[in-house]
């Protein structure tokens, strides 16, 4: 399981932050203050990310980065400071994103798993799911040993349902991460993806229809 570092010092936010971490199956460690975070780093450095806030009790958010890199732990800042210099200096210091509150739990999950993608080289490149292999590297996709034609929004569709696995997604949020940016299109663009899905892979007990909101990958972990 891995582990990741919340430094954050409102408590409602960092709880909120921790519980939506265990839900999607990471371990979180939460701080509220600088300082201690610091004193604990000398003594324990074990871990796969820090989500960081900038304005913190103590030392702050670009402190810490330089202690966190040392330590070789990738950082993304999750702050309310939305300025232009504060975002490029952050960037430019090392961190590995930059978040401005507020922000969708959803989205930071997405973002959290791209920083590990790039950071964690042991990680098993192959996804299983029942019967269905996926290979996100070289986009494949296999049932009981025979490969799957899918389109590329099909592919990655997939991908968003695997990232987000069991929480329930609404069309804009799966068509955001797809698109990168603010879908503004049709969201039902979504149900023929999930329709062809579900054919290929009979998947129809996998991804699941939430009435009225979107949909839900179900897997056991």
């Amino acid at each position: 399981m891995k582990k990741i570092l919340v430094i954050e010092d409102e408590i409602a936010i960092n709880d909120l932050i921790c519980m939506n971490l265990e839900i999607a199956g990471y371990q979180p460690i939460p701080f509220l203050d600088g300082d201690v975070f610091s004193n604990h780093l000398t003594q324990e450095d074990n871990y796969d990310l820090a989500l960081l806030d900038i304005m913190l009790p103590g030392k702050d958010g670009f402190v810490l980065l330089e202690e966190l890199k040392a330590h070789q732990i990738p950082v993304i800042y999750l702050t309310a400071k939305g300025d232009l210099p504060s975002k490029v200096k952050g960037l430019r210091s090392g961190a590995e994103d930059y978040i401005v509150k507020p922000f969708e739990m959803l989205e930071l999950l997405v973002r959290i798993d791209n920083v590990l993608k790039r950071f964690i080289k042991s990680e098993a490149e192959e996804i299983c799911i029942k019967d269905v292999i996926i290979n996100e590297k070289k986009r494949t996709v296999y049932k009981n040993g025979i490969e799957i034609s899918m389109q590329p929004m099909e592919f990655d569709c997939l991908l968003a349902f695997w990232k987000c696995r069991n929480r329930v997604m609404t069309r804009e949020q799966i068509l955001n991460i797809l698109w990168g940016v603010d879908f503004e299109g049709e969201s039902r663009t979504v149900d023929v993806h999930v329709g062809n899905i579900r054919k290929k892979l009979d998947f129809s007990d996998v991804i699941i229809t939430v009435p009225r909101v979107g949909y839900r990958m179900e897997v056991s972990e």
